[in-house]
């Protein structure tokens, strides 16, 4: 087994973890373009780094997956599996990889390819450049993904974006760089349903992009179906916060105010002109306050739901991290600055 903290104490340590569902034409050419790195490299900008271990997450799909990893774990001590007792879902095998991890950081890559192993090292340095705990990779021109696959991809995060969180949500993706702290942390808290990348908002101050470029996927057949995108983006939704929820509480404040302000205005007009519209005008007023008062309570009740749903997607009260003097980003610093 490949030690995870290298004799050189600035030496970043990186665990890959790969969520593998139907990778069996795949996994084996992922992790051998990874072996390389399993070695002590330097990127770009003299950040000394090596991937320590690959975590191979079977999540119990329809092909021969377990049969390979089992295969690349015998032949490489640095790949590690991880085994689901079931088919858990992209997100969670991810998850459990996460919190399986040893390392300073952790990089997640699919099985299908599309991801160069290459590009790790641009990921590292745009964390140390920016100072960032959270580097998200992002296709120049798309991902190579199918035409629908994007446009509902695309859309979905769009939708989050602009009505259900002040994060910004168009970078998500699949290919990221995170703080091994963070990254297991999150695993480990992280309840049933969370969308992952939400969930890494939560405790992240700052994540930002890197632009790296398309490569397409190794030729198999995709494990997304349209029920699983809608599933993602159901559970995107859900993950959100009680920004849906206030929603209620919205148009209830405002359904009542509709209803106070008319009948304001049609006491104003009976007292001075005398004019006033029999039946209609007093069935709008009771409509829009009782409606007002019914939609506010509901969306009182809506609030204390907000909090059995952030307690049951584990949202964090807080997360106590190491000392910033030593942490990942301190470390791969100080292996720029040794060289």
């Amino acid at each position: 087994m490949v030690e995870t903290q290298s004799d050189n104490p600035f030496l970043a340590t990186i665990s890959v973890v790969v969520p593998v569902y139907r990778g069996e034409s795949t996994i084996a050419r992922v992790v051998g373009e990874l072996e390389r790195f399993t070695k002590p490299s330097t990127t770009i900008n003299g950040v000394g780094y090596v991937v320590s271990e690959v975590l191979l997450v079977n999540d119990s799909g329809p092909d021969n997956s377990a049969t390979v990893i089992n295969d690349l774990a015998g032949k490489h001590d640095w790949v590690r599996p991880v085994w689901l007792s079931r088919n858990f879902g992209q997100h969670a095998a991810t998850l459990a990889g996460m919190s399986s991890s040893t390392s300073d950081w952790i990089v997640t890559i699919d099985e299908d390819g599309q991801h160069d192993p290459g590009q790790i090292a641009l990921l590292l340095d745009k964390a140390v450049e920016e100072n960032s705990s959270l580097v998200y990779a992002k296709f120049a021109g798309g991902a190579p993904h199918s035409k629908w696959r994007n446009i509902f991809s695309t859309t979905a995060k769009w939708f989050y974006t602009k009505f259900l969180s002040p994060q910004d949500g168009e970078f998500f993706s699949s290919f990221r760089l995170m703080s091994g702290e963070i990254g297991r942390s999150v695993g480990a808290y992280a309840g049933s349903g969370v969308y992952l990348d939400v969930a890494l908002t939560w405790v992240v101050e700052k994540s930002v992009v890197c632009e790296i470029p398309p490569r397409a996927e190794y030729p198999r057949q995709t494990g997304f179906t349209f029920k699983r995108l809608l599933s993602h983006f159901l559970r995107l939704v859900l993950s959100s916060g009680t920004r849906p929820l206030r929603l209620v509480s919205i148009i209830g404040s405002l359904s009542f105010l509709f209803g106070v302000l008319y009948a304001a205005y049609v006491l104003y007009g009976r007292v001075v002109d005398g004019d006033l519209v029999a039946g209609w005008t007093t069935v709008v007023i009771i409509v829009s306050t009782t409606s007002g008062v019914i939609l506010l309570s509901l969306g009182i009740l809506a609030e204390y739901l907000g909090v059995v749903v952030r307690n049951a997607i584990g949202r964090p009260l807080y997360l106590i991290r190491s000392n910033p003097n030593n942490d990942a980003l301190t470390r791969a610093r100080n292996s720029k600055n040794s060289r």
